[in-house]
């Protein structure tokens, strides 16, 4: 990798360019063929009304209001809107919106280190890692992540921003890098540790610190210039960092130490850095959810702790001499942790979303590091171009593969339980697919698995509840509604799901109201609440109160078809045939022509 070919090639870079889009596109493509999942998709899109309802000031002012799904990220949701507005409820042009951004933020990886460093085949490596690693797979393949790749384009953007003010010192520049950085965590907030990284570059490729550690004079004033730059990215840090975790603690995110005592934290911390460099390296046997295992055997405490601590001490004994190492492993290190699970804020022991940022530190000491190991130019020449080659082939197999797993959420479940143990959370989601796809009987025994694992999952509980009132088994149904709520009491679905599921069905409309009443209390914005409020009220005779809950389900989302039919009934019962009629033919319009066709053939809408 010497200079010679680093003056050659850097005439090519628009080559360059395209060989890593076509590369990108080609591991990536087949996701544009791919559906919604159940995994937070129907958060973020498919039952989202503001989202469906597109671009408006309205759904803008929600969008900078809200800390729904446990986070504040605006940009997520209008990237989103206007995902809709274009595609519909088409899966497709979501995932392809999704392989854009993570293929903009390869291209840039790729001219960030160009331009800070000079040398071609070391940022081709870096970027092409990047593009083509399996661990990227969750963040690209899964809609709900948008809040990843858009994050990662704006996080990525603010440091170029920012090599481009160290350049010259003007204040635009620093300007521009500050408010890629606010969009960045607008996105995602898990790029708080952008300042740290901006510090490290500063050290290496950029060299500002011996810049000025090498000034005879003002040597303080200098070094302490390169920290008081810093204060306002730092300030956005502080103030994102406190609004996520109220956001997170708000949703009940947030473990308590009684819970999840610190010294399980700081073992899942340990264990988790070397996992996910394991991953890094040998990235087989991927999910989408690792549970958490709350012990760990000693002698994997103390492997990974011997591990850490050695190429630490190692990378910090040689960072005058390879300060790429000293960066890269610290870049590592640092950027995973908002998420390495000190502050823990779900159940889940790592992800490999998680790794979609720190990585690019580890193919910085890959980059640089490997060729150290061979000497002379020849060598290097004959060895490393067929290895990287290679290397690079191999994980875009792998790549490929591991995209096969996201066509739906079933094939995604069933690998995720074939390379995980004991998975609790899988096997409740795989009983709701079977559940949704009426295979109740099915979804019943995955359910009965999630509880084996867990037997505090009050989730799995009410949804088996769901499958056991749609085989018509009230009774078995109460049971597990009643176990979820004692185990949850401040589940809302726990409440909707009995109400619906349970007293409905058995007439107890009065019961079922109530039930509604307080999943409404506990999350006000649950539409399925007021549309079945709207039912039980219809269904006891009082129109009225039906009418105004099932205004407020078609405020909450104008688009369901269902909301419009059961307000169209009630106006009907009340004699107000009109509005019936422009109910009935909006729920049509929307979704289903049943309202419509039954309304016609009685006459009450012609």
């Amino acid at each position: 990798m010497s200079s010679s070919l680093d003056t050659n090639y850097s005439k090519h870079k628009i080559v360059i360019y395209i060989v890593l889009a076509l590369l990108t596109f080609a591991v990536y493509w087949q996701v544009n063929q791919y559906d919604f999942t159940t995994l937070d998709d129907d958060i973020y899109v498919t039952e989202n009304g503001h989202v469906q309802s597109g671009i408006s000031w309205e759904s803008v002012r929600w969008a900078f209001s809200t800390t729904f799904a446990e986070f504040w990220h605006p940009l997520t949701w209008l990237s989103l809107m206007f995902d809709y507005q274009l595609h519909g409820l088409s899966a497709g042009g979501y995932h392809l919106t999704n392989v854009i951004l993570h293929l903009l933020s390869s291209l840039l990886l790729f001219s960030l280190f160009h331009r800070m460093t000079g040398a071609v085949w070391e940022s081709i490596f870096v970027a092409a890692f990047f593009a083509l690693h399996p661990l990227r797979v969750e963040s690209v393949a899964w809609i709900a992540e948008r809040k990843d790749v858009l994050s990662m384009f704006f996080g990525l953007a603010a440091i170029y921003a920012y090599v481009r003010y160290a350049e010259s010192c003007r204040f635009f520049r620093y300007f521009i890098c500050f408010i890629l950085f606010a969009f960045a965590l607008m996105s995602k907030p898990t790029m708080v540790t952008l300042p740290f990284i901006l510090m490290l570059l500063d050290y290496w490729p950029l060299q500002r610190w011996q810049k000025v550690m090498n000034a005879q004079e003002k040597a303080f004033h200098s070094t302490g210039g390169l920290i008081w730059e810093k204060i306002p990215l730092i300030i956005l840090t502080i103030v994102f960092s406190i609004l996520t975790f109220w956001a997170h603690h708000q949703g009940g995110m947030i473990a308590s130490l009684e819970r999840l005592p610190f010294l399980a934290r700081f073992q899942n911390m340990v264990v988790s850095y070397v996992s996910y460099l394991g991953k890094i390296f040998y990235p087989v046997d991927l999910a989408f959810f690792y549970p958490y295992p709350y012990t760990f055997p000693l002698w994997k405490i103390l492997v990974s702790c011997f591990i850490l601590i050695i190429v630490t001490c190692t990378v910090i004994y040689t960072f005058k001499k390879y300060p790429f190492l000293f960066v890269g492993w610290f870049w590592y290190l640092g950027a995973l942790i908002p998420v390495i699970g000190l502050v823990k804020s779900a159940n889940y022991a790592m992800a490999d979303r998680f790794a979609y940022l720190s990585s690019i530190g580890i193919s910085m000491m890959l980059a640089w590091g490997i060729p150290l190991l061979l000497p002379g130019e020849d060598v290097r020449k004959k060895i490393l171009f067929p290895a990287a080659i290679t290397f690079l082939v191999i994980l875009s197999a792998l790549t490929w593969h591991q995209c096969r797993y996201w066509e739906n959420s079933i094939a995604l479940c069933r690998h995720t339980l074939q390379v995980t143990k004991n998975n609790y959370m899988v096997h409740n989601f795989l009983g709701l697919n079977y559940a949704q796809s009426g295979q109740n009987q099915r979804a019943i025994l995955d359910f009965n698995k999630a509880i084996y694992y867990k037997p505090n999952y009050a989730d799995a509980y009410s949804n088996r509840g769901n499958a056991y009132s749609e085989l018509g088994q009230y009774q078995r149904a109460m049971n597990d509604f009643n176990k979820a709520i004692l185990l949850n009491p401040n589940s809302a679905k726990a409440y909707y799901n009995r109400g619906a599921f349970a007293f409905n069905k058995l007439g107890e409309y009065q019961k079922a109201i109530e039930d509604f009443n307080e999943a409404i209390r506990l999350k006000p914005d649950l539409l399925s609440a007021y549309e079945g409020q709207g039912a039980a009220y219809s269904k006891i005779g009082q129109y009225r109160k039906a009418i105004d809950y099932l205004n407020e389900a078609i405020r909450l989302k104008p688009n369901k078809a269902f909301a419009y039919g059961l307000r169209g009934a009630a106006y009907l019962k009340q004699g107000n045939k009109e509005q019936s009629c422009r109910d009935v033919r909006k729920a049509c319009a929307l979704r289903d022509c049943t309202w419509l066709e039954w309304a016609q053939r009685y006459g009450y809408c012609r």
